[in-house]
């Protein structure tokens, strides 16, 4: 099944008709996207949304072999300058997307976190691989299992090590999250312990 799109849900509207699955957006709702489209009219919160995602500035936080894939999305061949973040920031004061590609030790778990907290908000954070995810292959005491202990994840890329094109999709994701309006994780969840 298709997904659908619900702009009235996504706006808060939270009706039985907006909310079925099977029912697709009203003739008003059709009406109201196109005159937007046509008119180029929008709301402050979308227009703020838009300009975050195309100047989303990366912080790197590579600590073994996904970092290495992470390194190559700033090539030719796969060039995420499309969406404006070819700049990776030595600083996390200057960045707002935290990329913890590889398994993190417990040794640096507080530097992660000094780091997360050091950038500035909105803040996101996308957890590259499965061990950033969950600790993967390594269950052992020196392995923290998954990067949610430390911080709030927004998109979780699988793989070992995931493909450049995994990590673009997970931004791609990720702006799709700040277009709907959806709030970053820190918002919405703490961190598990």
């Amino acid at each position: 099944m298709a997904p659908v799109k619900r702009s009235l849900a996504e706006r808060g509207l939270s009706s039985e008709r907006v909310l079925m699955l099977r029912k697709g957006p009203g003739a008003f709702e059709q009406e109201l996207e196109s005159l937007e489209q046509r008119l180029m009219l929008t709301t402050l919160e979308k227009a703020v949304s838009w300009a975050q995602t195309k100047s989303m500035w990366p912080d790197t936080f590579g600590l073994a072999c996904c970092a290495i894939e992470m390194m190559s999305i700033v090539s030719a061949r796969y060039d995420i300058a499309r969406f404006g973040m070819e700049a990776f920031r030595a600083s996390p004061r200057q960045a707002d997307l935290l990329i913890v590609s590889g398994r993190v030790s417990h040794k640096m778990a507080a530097p992660l976190r000094q780091i997360y907290d050091q950038m500035l908000e909105p803040k996101w954070v996308i957890a590259m691989g499965a061990c950033a995810s969950s600790g993967g292959m390594f269950n052992n005491y020196a392995v923290l299992q998954g990067v949610d202990k430390v911080t709030p994840v927004d998109i979780y890329v699988p793989g070992c090590p995931p493909r450049p094109e995994a990590l673009i999709e997970g931004i791609v994701r990720l702006h799709e999250k700040i277009r709907a309006g959806i709030p970053p994780a820190y918002e919405t969840r703490s961190v598990g312990v």
